[in-house]
């Protein structure tokens, strides 16, 4: 579960990145979203082979897992903003269920 809530902080860092000119690269790291690099990493990998987002260079070594190399330019896809709203909707419906489970007593 807290893996969907590092994906959920790294497609909202990206979306909002998309107001500026120039990508942040310097804040776009693994502690910054609390989690490890090797995990950081392999996120950001699914996230761009699932469509979610663009921009990594990845790259493959023999005998080693797949890697990000420079440049890293990432954005968020039209993809990963339907996620990004599909998510935030869930999110209102729970809530929404919880409020009024709480209210009415019985459901």
């Amino acid at each position: 579960m807290e893996d969907f809530r590092i994906i959920y902080r790294i497609l909202k860092y990206l979306q909002q990145s998309m107001d500026f000119e120039e990508f942040d690269c310097a804040g776009f790291t693994a502690e910054r979203f609390g989690t490890n690099p090797n995990r950081f990493q392999a996120l950001l990998i699914q996230l761009q082979k699932a469509g979610f987002i663009e921009g990594l260079n990845i790259v493959l070594y023999i005998r080693q897992p797949e890697r990000i190399e420079p440049p890293m330019e990432p954005h968020i896809t039209l993809q990963g903003l339907e996620y990004l709203q599909e998510n935030s909707l869930m999110k209102k419906a729970a809530a929404f269920a919880k409020g009024v489970k709480e209210i009415v007593p019985g459901i």
